[in-house]
């Protein structure tokens, strides 16, 4: 479990793949702070760390999660948001966040404003339930508030902490993100449907 809230960037040192999965060698800060087996979130997606070494650990993205996230497109220099589970008894700054994304998204739009960031995207219409306005959504691993909520679009802002210190600010229009939406909500739908 854990929150949105991104503790570091990590940089892509490695990319091996080993049959259909995918191990990935991040740098980051966060190195010294972790421990083989321990859940870590990148861009979103949980992963299991397996190695580490020096000023990098490894994980393995496995075929189901390649084709469900953004995990394949990465290259060696790439950025990616990095956060650790959740403590029971920590401060829940974000909103409950599985690691597990639903869908993979579009950014159509970015426009610089006077101090913030606009950032539109598109996504499957078929999650078109599970976005509500003023609603959480987890755009790789970030979370965020959505509004301008139309049809298969979204829009979030973005403030100078979270654009400087996560890859935001290197995301472009024609770049695809991790989306994981808001799990209290999908939950109520699915229990409504049962009803």
């Amino acid at each position: 479990m854990f929150t949105g809230i991104i503790e570091s960037a990590g940089r892509i040192v490695q990319l091996v793949r080993e049959g259909s999965n995918l191990d990935l060698w991040v740098e980051s800060p966060l190195v010294d702070q972790l421990k083989i087996d321990q859940s870590l979130a990148h861009n979103g997606v949980c992963l299991t760390v397996v190695g580490i070494e020096g000023a990098t650990h490894r994980v393995t993205a496995v075929a189901e999660t390649l084709q469900k996230t953004n995990l394949d497109d990465l290259k060696n220099g790439d950025w990616v948001n990095l956060e650790r589970a959740l403590r029971v008894g920590d401060r829940l700054d974000g909103h409950f966040v599985q690691g597990h994304v639903d869908a993979v998204g579009l950014c159509v739009e970015r426009q610089e404003l006077e101090g913030s960031w606009l950032f539109r995207f598109t996504y499957p219409s078929s999650f078109r339930k599970l976005l509500v306005e003023k609603g959480s959504i987890c755009v790789n691993g970030v979370s965020l508030t959505a509004f301008a909520c139309n049809d298969n679009v979204f829009t979030v802002t973005i403030i100078p902490y979270t654009y400087n210190h996560t890859n935001f600010h290197k995301l472009q229009p024609g770049h695809r993100v991790n989306l994981e939406f808001d799990m209290l909500g999908k939950y109520i739908l699915r229990s409504m449907e049962k009803a």
